[in-house]
């Protein structure tokens, strides 16, 4: 009953807090985690430290399970090397700058190893779930955080697997004991992902609960046997998401588990609330406020500087490192070990819950207000711009006015453009992946880099001249301040808009939009008329499948993005 008691308790005010940070327009995490300091260090209507343990890492476990569904390499080649190299540039960088500095603090050895790496790696819970929120995950910055976060979950892992298989071994079998045990679980693991779970999975497919069963089954008897071989049952619901992630029925496997997940994610945050233990902030204060600053703005700083050097803009840039200014649930379970091995300190323990409580909180509001701070700052921020050479992207041949203004390439953007190359219109493209501006630079067509919410874009399209301006970026605020900008210099162009939302397409009417492209509308309309023609002639459809089958692998081909992934993007 006391368990039940806690368990509701907790759900209760966390809906509470929930509700009354949507009334006052505020972010849900920091609502969460001070939810979990009322009833626990502060109330203490909640003490049991091991249920708040349990419940902790119960919830790191099914995200790291989902992590693993969803690990494809083909998220990081969507970036391009900025998710690879990028990334893997990041998390050395900004450990030996944590390293550095903790040493400087007068930390011990072995203190500042640990406190670079706690401050290194940001938050997959945390960044994912904003920018879900926003409905960004699909957006370039938010293509690059999902590569970067990918890279570091990787080396996250192999990192608690070594110090977790550390503290079972002694003596000189550590390393081969180690590699033997990790080869051992991969061979199995693609053994039974190759021959076992596809035909296991295609019998429990039949029936909606026997999957969700049958899948939280593979987590659990995953963690059991990797806690039963010593290491974290984490990384064993880590290796089960794997496993089961090349399965046709991921994508169902995956909206079954996810309100598990969501569920235990708003018990991660409120735990992280009852976690903290008052101490002495005297002899904490000064190092908390040093380590803040580094992981909310060097960490930021660093990314950066990497994602403009591989060619992306300040804004994207700006973006992507706002998104990753926390620390992770994985820097806790790393001074978790710490502390259990004796190499640091409870007021170090404390130092660290209040760090990642602190840029937590911090992280929800500059992702909610990215855009007005990234307005407020845009003009310091152009130094990115020489770093990112996006000059050198464009191409703009000497007649500088073009008919046609189309924002936005891939998908729709891309129909658009086959038809105004056969109309032969004169038209320039604007987009923000330097990927793509690249390849149509190398075909001389004209096109500009640059983001469509940035002002600076805007202010350099030349509106007054174009008899059609088509946007095929589904974001209204961009939308919105493309139409203003362009109705205040040319009030006789055609405005062509794009939404996923019919309340902000009919807003998008009153401020000026000529027609507004709603993608599943229009994709409704267009099976209407197939299905009309196909009842006169059915032939038609194996042409109209052929046709769309070599019109899709074209599009792959010339390096378009999954439709479902991009959906949000330019």
């Amino acid at each position: 009953m006391n368990i039940f008691f806690e368990i509701g308790l907790v759900i209760i005010l966390a809906t509470i807090g929930a509700t009354i940070s949507k009334i006052i327009r505020q972010p849900k995490i920091p609502a969460y985690i001070i939810i979990g300091v009322i009833i626990g260090p502060g109330l203490q209507l909640i003490t049991n430290t091991e249920l708040i343990s349990t419940l902790s890492e119960i919830g790191i476990a099914f995200l790291l399970f989902l992590v693993g569904l969803e690990l494809e390499l083909k998220k990081l080649r969507s970036v391009g090397w900025v998710s690879g190299i990028g990334g893997a540039l990041q998390t050395f960088s900004v450990f030996m700058i944590g390293y550095f500095v903790a040493q400087m603090m007068m930390y011990s050895q072995i203190q500042a190893m640990y406190l670079g790496l706690i401050v290194t790696f940001s938050s997959t819970m945390v960044a994912i779930k904003l920018l879900a929120d926003k409905k960004e995950l699909n957006t370039l910055h938010g293509k690059i955080v999902i590569g970067i976060l990918l890279v570091q979950d990787i080396i996250a892992i192999l990192l608690i697997l070594i110090l977790t298989s550390l503290s079972q071994f002694s003596g000189g079998l550590v390393i081969p004991l180690f590699i033997i045990k990790a080869l051992a679980i991969t061979v199995v693991t693609i053994l039974l992902s190759k021959y076992a779970f596809p035909y296991v999975f295609k019998f429990a497919a039949s029936s909606r609960e026997l999957l969700f069963l049958m899948s939280i089954s593979i987590c659990f008897l995953f963690a059991f046997i990797f806690h039963y071989m010593g290491f974290s049952i984490i990384i064993g619901a880590f290796v089960a998401g794997v496993a089961l992630g090349n399965l046709p029925y991921n994508l169902e496997i995956i909206s079954r588990v996810t309100s598990l997940r969501d569920f235990f994610a708003i018990l991660f945050f409120v735990s992280l609330g009852l976690n903290f233990m008052m101490v002495d902030f005297s002899s904490i204060i000064l190092p908390l406020v040093i380590f803040t600053i580094a992981v909310v703005f060097v960490k930021p700083l660093v990314i950066m500087v990497i994602t403009s050097f591989f060619g992306f803009s300040k804004r994207t840039s700006f973006f992507s490192g706002m998104s990753l200014a926390q620390v992770s649930e994985f820097s806790l379970i790393i001074v978790a070990i710490g502390l259990e091995f004796g190499h640091i300190s409870h007021d170090l323990f404390s130092l660290v819950t209040l760090l990642t409580i602190i840029t937590i909180a911090l992280t929800s509001y500059f992702i909610k207000f990215n855009n007005f701070i990234y307005n407020k700052f845009s003009s310091v921020l152009s130094i990115f711009n020489i770093i990112s050479r996006e000059s050198r992207l464009d191409y703009i041949p000497h007649k500088k006015t073009f008919d046609v203004i189309l924002c936005g390439y891939d998908n729709i953007g891309y129909s658009i453009f086959k038809k105004l190359k056969h109309m032969r219109k004169s038209f320039i493209v604007v987009d923000y992946n330097p990927d793509v501006i690249k390849r149509l630079r190398n075909r001389r067509v004209p096109c500009m880099y640059g983001d469509l919410g940035d002002i600076d874009t805007i202010s350099r399209l030349d509106f007054k001249d174009a008899k059609i301006i088509i946007s095929t970026v589904p974001n209204a605020n961009y939308n919105k301040l493309l139409l203003k900008t362009a109705r205040a210099k040319n009030q006789k162009s055609m405005i062509f808009v794009t939404s996923d939302d019919m309340d902000q397409a009919l807003d998008m009417y009153n401020l000026g939009a000529d027609y507004v492209i709603l993608p599943h509308f229009l994709g409704a309309e267009h099976v209407s008329v197939l299905l009309e023609d196909l009842t006169a002639d059915v032939t038609k459809i194996l042409n109209n499948k052929l046709n769309h089958i070599t019109e899709l692998k074209k599009r792959l081909r010339l390096g378009h993005a999954h439709p479902r992934r991009n959906h949000h993007g330019n």
